[in-house]
């Protein structure tokens, strides 16, 4: 066996459980003899397929060989992988692709492409039913870009991996020393990428990923068992307003945060966390981005933008899909306005509304900050949706800021009168008593008790059932 087959065994070997891995379609090879293909070895036509655990999970998982004709896809290898996405339908388990492949194999022509079709309707009808991860480790371009799309979730090796449809010397005006458009960095801040690290940051991330997931759409939830306080005091919390990624992890089971799409729309955070042992998903409006050394390291805004829309829109349809809670934390005063953000603002925020609309898992709120106008609405609200809100004492939640709001109702007015209206604006319009007084917040909470109450939510909310009209899908 070549160094380079042992690497793709090697990576299957680092991500599933010691001595867990079980090998399906070993002795397949290339059945095309043209262009002289016959004289070339293929074993297992250069991808490894087969089943194995992730912390006793079963996992379905494929490893492209790149030793076997650069990896490339042909008609027998995409069977393989087929084959995989219909035993995983069967056992309504997980599957993980590890990819380092050059492409359709050009020997076996409209065969191979037909393979690529394959295992496109293989991971259309497993969408929304198992779980789908992809990992890059090397090239995955042209069609073969199309299979992390259609997946869940894609992890990306930071130094050697390549992740595109065009390369970039092919893209008119750029080459790839001037703007590496298939590297991880480019790729994680486009939204198509959720992790990017080493191989063995990626497979200790894939791990984790995997342990927060169901196996399937028809699991309730992922459990495990919770050790942490359920009535732990987050005495911090109120410090996390802008960098809610931090304020997520402190009211995590052990504090553990999954962040997912981290480099991509940073004002908007998604990910996993645990509570009282129930994988929920997070949404959260963030407006500050903490260093490691526990400085401000970037300022975002409070607003909603267009890709942050996008990118929640997308991971609370995933949460749908597999009965995952979801809880939200707002703070968010507006849209972002710029040109580029409006071409695409209006569709994006649709889809955001839509998404938590149409979610029939139990949806909670946590109001932490502001709360204006239609971008609080698209956030989970009372009226789109939500099963229950709770807001913080200092929340601010109303059409929009009280001073602004004065300013166009008393246009003529002087500043002392402004400040006077602003005032009252504030009061009976903008303050959270107002918002909990006609039932648009449920409970005005402490921050530090934040992890209870929301704790409490989700087990009072574990047996929802809501019912939709009955339509073959939506449209938006």
């Amino acid at each position: 066996m070549s160094t380079a087959q042992n690497l793709a065994g090697t990576r299957i070997s680092s991500l599933l459980d010691e001595n867990s891995f079980v090998e399906i379609g070993g002795q397949i090879t290339a059945r095309n003899t043209d262009f002289n293909l016959s004289a070339q070895k293929t074993p297992s036509d250069g991808v490894i397929t087969g089943y194995g655990l992730i912390d006793g999970n079963l996992v379905y998982v494929y490893s492209q060989d790149v030793s076997v004709l650069n990896g490339t896809i042909g008609e027998m290898h995409a069977k393989k992988i087929a084959n995989i996405y219909a035993l995983a339908m069967k056992t309504g388990a997980p599957v993980i692709g590890l990819i380092d492949c050059a492409g359709i194999r050009l020997q076996e022509a409209t065969d191979a492409l037909n393979g690529f079709g394959q295992i496109y309707m293989s991971q259309t009808m497993a969408s929304g039913v198992v779980p789908q991860i992809t990992g890059i480790f090397g090239t995955c371009g042209g069609g073969m870009a199309m299979i992390p799309a259609l997946t869940d979730f894609t992890f990306m090796e930071e130094k050697k991996a390549k992740l595109f449809v065009n390369s970039p010397n092919a893209i008119e005006g750029n080459r790839v020393d001037l703007c590496n458009t298939a590297g991880a960095d480019f790729q994680s801040e486009s939204g198509l990428v959720d992790f990017v690290g080493s191989e063995e940051e990626i497979f200790a991330q894939m791990r984790a990923l995997v342990a927060m997931l169901p196996g399937n759409n028809e699991d309730d939830a992922s459990y495990e068992e919770c050790n942490d306080d359920l009535n732990r005091v987050c005495s911090d919390l109120e410090n996390c307003v802008g960098d809610t990624s931090i304020a997520l992890s402190r009211i995590a089971d052990n504090q553990v945060f999954v962040e997912t799409k981290k480099n991509y729309a940073k004002s908007m955070v998604t990910g996993f966390i645990r509570l009282n042992g129930m994988t929920v998903g997070c949404v959260a409006n963030r407006s500050e981005v903490y260093g490691d050394d526990g400085e401000v390291a970037e300022t975002l805004g409070s607003e909603l933008s267009a890709a942050g829309a996008k990118k929640a829109a997308e991971f609370v349809s995933f949460c749908d899909a597999f009965s995952i809670p979801v809880l939200t934390l707002v703070n968010v005063k507006g849209f972002k306005a710029t040109k580029c953000s409006e071409k695409t603002m209006a569709k994006s925020v649709g889809k955001l509304i839509y998404a938590f609309a149409d979610a029939t898992v139990p949806k909670v709120s946590v109001v932490i900050g502001q709360a204006y106008g239609s971008a609080y609405l698209a956030m989970n609200s009372k009226s789109i949706g939500a099963d229950l809100v709770y807001a913080w004492p200092t929340a601010e939640i109303g059409m929009m800021d009280a001073k602004m709001a004065a300013k166009i109702m008393y246009p003529d007015a002087d500043a002392a009168k402004i400040n006077e209206k602003a005032a009252e604006y504030a009061t009976f319009q903008s303050g959270v008593l107002s918002a909990a007084r006609r039932g648009y917040v449920d409970t005005i909470i402490e921050p530090e008790d934040t992890r209870k109450y929301v704790i409490g939510a989700f087990e009072m909310l574990f047996t929802k059932r809501e019912d939709r009209p009955g339509k073959k899908h939506g449209t938006v």
